[in-house]
């Protein structure tokens, strides 16, 4: 299996194919992808080299001309390096656009803090008006970013090493996957297959979201039901509790109780692998399992 961000890179060539109205800015970060789409496309395949805040700001100049620009990079150098430039030359001058980014919260733990950003949805969250998408596999990856590319928003697209087993249906809601009526689970994007693992054979609701921004409030409260408490997990690849408020909102009229597992605050200096920054945070099987069964019982 391909990874999501090498299906990015064969999709966005292909869509710069097909739709003079885009372009691809690069900040050094997987521009050997695109040498073929470079060649066939120069004024429309842009490096900026290794200035962030300068990607970020020739997008939204590339979108003040009526251009949809696809902006790609590590997470932390594409929300948090050059965060001033997406709230500004994108919020303030009210254009859109399409950020891309690679790296998640920790694919390349040798790369150390620099490289790893699992604060980006959250800080995503403090503007307004951006849809935020968690794919969990490269085919939702490839239809998430197709109808980015095609539409009129502002969208962040969180790409990730860590992909399920196998692609679902994506859109705007969360999927039911598996009922029960011993609380909520629900699992955003690469997070599924671990939250499945982890809650066999337990009595409870699996919701799947890839877009995460806006909040499916009205899913959640079909999947609540006409209970008249509810209790709710939400398993996030990236800062816990990034989307507890949501939550929290969703159900304000509900008494409820919400558990946001996700990455912790806390600095790992160990670097190790990926799979055990998920073991040590609590987001494999096990630790989810436990954590889960925790707070709903059972």
């Amino acid at each position: 299996m391909d990874t999501m961000r090498d299906r990015f890179i064969t999709t966005a060539s292909r869509l710069l194919d097909d739709d003079p109205r885009l372009a691809v800015v690069l900040a050094e970060i997987s521009r050997d992808g695109f040498d073929r789409a470079e060649r066939a496309h120069p004024d429309r395949v842009i490096n900026v080299g290794i200035r962030e805040q300068l990607l970020v700001g020739a997008g939204a100049g590339l979108a003040l001309t009526g251009m949809r620009p696809i902006m790609h990079t590590f997470a932390p150098f594409l929300v948090e390096r050059p965060f001033e430039q997406v709230k500004l030359d994108f919020g303030h001058q009210g254009v859109s656009g399409v950020l891309v980014s690679a790296g998640g919260s920790y694919d390349w733990p040798a790369g150390g803090v620099t490289h790893m950003a699992p604060g980006d949805v959250a800080l995503m969250d403090t503007l307004d008006g951006w849809t935020v998408q968690v794919p969990g596999h490269p085919d939702e990856a490839e239809a998430l970013l197709r109808q980015a590319a095609a539409g009129e928003d502002k969208v962040y697209l969180r790409l990730s090493l860590q992909q399920n087993e196998r692609a679902r249906a994506v859109g705007a809601g969360f999927t039911p996957v598996r009922e029960g009526s011993n609380g909520v689970v629900i699992a955003v994007g690469p997070m599924l297959d671990n939250v499945l693992a982890a809650t066999d054979g337990l009595d409870v609701t699996v919701l799947y979201a890839t877009t995460v921004r806006p909040f499916d409030a009205a899913g959640l409260r079909r999947a609540v039901g006409g209970r008249e408490t509810a209790d709710v997990v939400i398993v996030e690849p990236y800062l816990a509790g990034t989307s507890t408020g949501a939550a929290n909102d969703a159900l304000a009229d509900l008494p409820h109780r919400v558990l946001g597992l996700g990455v912790g605050k806390a600095e790992l200096r160990r670097y190790g692998q990926m799979d055990e920054h998920l073991a040590a945070h609590g987001l494999d099987p096990q630790g989810l399992r436990g954590r889960i069964t925790g707070f709903l019982g059972g």
